[in-house]
């Protein structure tokens, strides 16, 4: 509706200073022709709002004009006290605004959308932290927020997946995402978009250089361009599976990133696909046991074969009174006949690999 975009326009206009046309047409998803219209009709209602042509134009108000109309609808109240993933304003040390921020909206707020947000807040949940996530390791995010807010270069020592051994990158930083319960930190290094994963970075140091982004790339933009790269990744060693019916759902979710297409059920067993990185990654279903088998391509079993023989080398000594023959009795999988299932899944997909 028109009104509601008029307003829009002017609490952007109050936040942002001058915006070009364009970028407000953008926002409001409509045309710059409408923009100046509307800009028009702000005018005309009293609003000191004016458009400055040229490079570096754009529409502005005037220095000092304030409104305090807040513009909230019952459904953008509700919207605000949903509240997602405190465990990321924790990480930022703004659990104590958070709270504050919320009851200064909450007096703000016209009296009778007060329960309906009040309510949101003790109805609605969001927990980004999946299932079993385990322990994770602790990310030091005080130096990486410091450079983001400062436009300040990096100079960070980063461990990639795999090695041990730090290596140290000078990059510039466009900001933090966290993504599932995880930090990244997106930065250009040597003018190339790279992602980094904040509990890896072993040290960090904001340099005196200002930052060098490219030209028109918002965080949100470089964000989208990785997140495509690492989900869109092609290549690999495609594996066919079957798997358990009854174990379906658990072998859904915990191959979720490697299942080429959604799994067929048959009967007792359902058929699956999956992509691997690489052939040691379908070692990964060495956690299903006898509720999985590995179908093709042949070195696929073959690996799978010398990860069981591995496994029991080191336990078929182990001077127990059982043996490994004694198994239960059912349908095998030759490979892993008699495993437990594995507690953890190793992570052959990192997304920061590519930064080695």
């Amino acid at each position: 509706m028109k009104s509601d975009r008029l307003l829009s326009i002017l609490l952007l206009l109050q936040t942002r200073g001058r915006v070009p046309a364009a970028e407000l047409a953008q926002r409001l998803e409509v045309s710059a022709r409408t923009i100046y219209r509307d800009v028009e009709s702000l005018s005309a209602a009293g609003v000191p709002v004016y458009a400055e042509r040229g490079r570096h134009g754009g529409i502005a108000l005037l220095p000092g004009f304030r409104t305090d109309v807040t513009g909230l609808t019952s459904d953008e109240a509700r919207a605000l006290f949903v509240l997602a993933a405190q465990g990321a304003h924790s990480a930022l040390g703004l659990d104590g605004a958070l709270g504050s921020a919320l009851r200064k909206v909450m007096a703000a707020l016209p009296a009778p959308h007060r329960p309906t947000a009040e309510l949101t807040s003790r109805r609605i949940l969001v927990d980004p932290v999946g299932w079993l996530a385990g322990p994770r390791p602790e990310a030091d995010l005080d130096v990486l927020h410091t450079a983001v807010f400062t436009d300040r270069r990096l100079r960070i020592r980063y461990r990639h997946g795999g090695r041990t051994t730090p290596r140290t990158y000078t990059v510039d930083p466009y900001g933090l995402v966290a993504k599932a319960g995880t930090w990244y930190l997106v930065a250009d290094r040597a003018g190339t978009p790279r992602l980094f994963r904040a509990d890896r970075v072993a040290a960090a140091t904001v340099t005196d250089a200002p930052v060098r982004r490219r030209d028109g790339v918002e965080l949100a933009d470089a964000w989208e361009a990785l997140r495509a790269q690492v989900e869109q990744r092609s290549g690999g060693v495609r594996v066919r599976v079957r798997v358990r019916a009854t174990r379906l759902d658990l072998f859904v979710r915990i191959t979720r990133p490697h299942l080429a297409d959604q799994p067929v059920p048959e009967g007792e067993w359902a058929s699956a696909e999956l992509v691997y990185p690489v052939l040691r990654a379908v070692r990964q279903l060495l956690q299903f046991g006898p509720d999985a088998e590995v179908l093709d391509p042949p070195e696929a079993r073959r690996e799978m074969a010398r990860a069981a023989a591995e496994i029991t080398a080191v336990y078929g000594s182990a001077g127990d009174e059982g043996s490994v023959d004694e198994a239960p009795a059912g349908d095998e999988a030759p490979s892993a006949r008699g495993l437990s299932p594995l507690r953890s899944v190793p992570d052959y997909g990192a997304v920061d690999d590519r930064t080695r």
